[in-house]
């Protein structure tokens, strides 16, 4: 986005924590420290944080308030350089005290974008316990959404959640997740690449791409490899890392499984080639997190037109589409291992590429689209 809005004319400065994600790690090449550097013509500047090996609930607290806390100076710093807009993507709330007083300072607006409401998937997936604590937690998160100029978030479901927690209409904007489109259109299955990675390019692979954390309940996924086990055509692989990783590799273990293969994440150069290889996609998460987040992986699924299984409940954001736009996906219930193998079965039947879910990514997706409509919408929302 930062480089989007730069190679439009806008002066952008992005704060932001040493890179970590998925693999709870900071990747290679970068310390945990301040560091200030130049990308793509603007100033990037890195804040140290405390990242767990293992997060669990109380830890991810720990983890994000590390981060408020190092940003701190470092965003009340750029008050000199006067923004006209101070933009917060949530996750962190707990960065919302210094966003709002930069803003303050400089008489410029703020905007909170949600790419997860982290308190709903936090209580949904039972990473807090304690009745109290979750009110205190809700009361924070409305009193914080209140005061932001713009709240925008990225699906019609996360706007209506938005709604309920006090939000008003006329300072809600969309800002769905976008696909560099233009990179998947048309883009051929590559025998070569699952020969690199040691695969049989005649086999049928289910694929899961992206983060093994605790709300995905990859589970699901090697108990279905067990039941279908005996389709010697099918290869369930799995790519990306995440805290959840050696557990699943743990479970594949003692479950034996000869059809499940682990590789680590892949460049994103490489992503168009990895996602046109599957026949199936699986976009798996549990069911506390249904409306709380929305999978951004499923943006290039739907651009490199992907047959896809969605596990959500009709009536969420994910339901909606699968509702709103017939053949897009295969929508089953969440944590049903029966309902996510038959799902599967379904997808794996189903012509490939999908026509309907690469009109939707042209139509909806596009990069350029969407950061103009949300330019447009944001400047309605503040005027």
């Amino acid at each position: 986005m930062a480089e989007w809005l730069s190679a439009a004319g806008y002066q952008v400065r992005v704060i932001t924590a040493q890179p970590y994600y998925p693999a709870w790690r900071f990747s290679d090449g970068y310390k945990n420290r301040y560091t200030v550097s130049s990308e793509q013509g603007f100033k990037v500047i890195r804040c140290p944080m405390y990242v767990p090996a293992k997060p669990t609930g109380l830890k991810r607290m720990l983890h994000l308030m590390s981060f408020s806390l190092t940003s701190f100076f470092p965003v009340l710093g750029t008050a000199f350089w006067k923004p006209d807009l101070v933009v917060q993507v949530a996750p962190t709330l707990f960065c919302s005290l210094q966003t709002l007083l930069l803003a303050k300072m400089t008489k410029g607006k703020s905007v909170l974008h949600i790419q997860d409401f982290e308190v709903d998937a936090m209580v949904g997936l039972s990473m807090m316990r304690s009745n109290w604590v979750d009110n205190l937690a809700y009361w924070f998160e409305k009193n914080i959404l209140q005061r932001f100029d713009v709240v925008s978030t990225i699906s019609e479901g996360m706007m209506k959640r938005a709604l309920d927690k006090g939000v008003r209409a006329e300072r809600l904007v969309l800002f769905p997740n976008w696909s560099e489109v233009h990179r998947f259109l048309d883009v051929q299955s590559s025998p070569e690449l699952l020969l690199s990675l040691d695969l049989d390019p005649n086999k049928k692979i289910i694929l899961y791409s992206g983060n093994m954390g605790e709300k995905q309940g990859l589970e699901s996924v090697l108990y279905v490899a067990q039941r279908m086990a005996a389709d010697s055509e099918l290869i369930f692989l799995l790519v990306g890392t995440g805290a959840g990783k050696a557990r699943l590799e743990a479970l594949s273990a003692s479950l034996g499984l000869k059809n499940v293969f682990f590789l680590p994440l892949q460049p994103y150069e490489e992503l168009p080639q990895l996602l046109a290889l599957a026949h199936c996609h699986l976009v798996v998460q549990r069911a506390g997190a249904a409306d709380a987040v929305l999978p951004s992986k499923l943006t290039n699924i739907l651009a490199v037109g992907g047959n896809s299984v969605i596990t959500a409940f009709a009536g969420t954001s994910l339901g909606d589409l699968c509702e709103d736009h017939k053949g897009i996906s295969v929508l089953v219930d969440p944590d049903s291992v029966s309902a996510l193998e038959a799902g599967i079965v379904q997808a794996l039947a189903m012509p490939r590429p999908n026509a309907v879910a690469r009109e939707y990514a042209q139509t909806y997706l596009d990069q350029d689209l969407i950061l103009k409509q949300f330019l447009k919408n944001l400047t309605k929302a503040l005027h």
